[in-house]
């Protein structure tokens, strides 16, 4: 039997509630579900079908350790941005927070799942960059909302990444896959929270950019 609640989250509720949880206990996760996940992850859409991915599952303490000297390494070098960018607005204080958080205890996440693609690591115009990625990222967040559905926490990590030469040999993958995307996976310490976002009509233009006819004016909020 499982040792995790099925996968019946509503689809709308696992979307508006989905956010980056990255303070997560040591509780180890079954490796059943991480499969599932995955699995679900596979059933993403992919260009011609072609599944040109390739997922890997991290538990190794040495493996998760070298990743998380990556991921320091290019943290510290913006930390001191973020720091700055939280006196001008100490909003971001709580993000910085979490941020520190996850890159002191980077190597402790219980699993980790990284997403690889199959095919060449530098491409050219931006299109074909973007045709590379379109290829993986939506299994990602397929992945991410499964974890969400059965109430792990999930953060996509893209600075251990930072050196593409050195992450290959670590992970010893072959020329043709490309690491893509880390998301880390654990179970929360507390709960998911509340989430935050822009009214969608502030974000959406119609046929031509900064025509929006469905912003909330000033106007109009006031009236209600």
């Amino acid at each position: 039997m499982n040792k995790y609640p099925p996968f019946k989250m509503p689809l709308d509720e696992a979307m508006r509630t989905q956010r980056s949880i990255r303070r997560v206990t040591k509780e180890p996760i079954d490796d059943q579900l991480l499969l599932d996940i995955i699995e679900l992850g596979t059933h993403s859409p992919n260009t011609r079908n072609a599944q040109t991915w390739e997922f890997m599952i991290i538990k190794d303490p040495a493996v998760k350790k070298q990743l998380a000297e990556q991921n320091y390494f290019l943290y510290k070098r913006i930390k001191k941005g973020e720091a700055k960018r939280a006196k001008r607005d100490p909003s971001h204080q709580k993000i910085n927070d979490a941020l520190d958080w996850a890159a002191e205890n980077f190597e402790h996440y219980p699993a980790m799942i990284i997403a690889c693609y199959r095919g060449g690591r530098f491409a050219w115009p931006l299109l074909m960059i973007a045709s590379h990625f379109a290829s993986i990222f939506p299994a990602v967040q397929n992945i991410m909302l499964a974890a969400r559905s059965v109430g792990l926490g999930a953060n996509l990590a893209t600075m251990p990444l930072w050196n593409n030469r050195k992450c290959r040999k670590i992970l010893a993958l072959p020329s043709a896959l490309t690491p893509a995307a880390i998301i880390t996976l654990g179970w929360p310490q507390g709960n998911y929270g509340p989430i935050s976002r822009k009214p969608v009509g502030d974000v959406v233009s119609l046929n031509h950019y900064g025509n929006r006819p469905w912003a909330k004016r000033a106007d109009q909020s006031e009236a209600l």
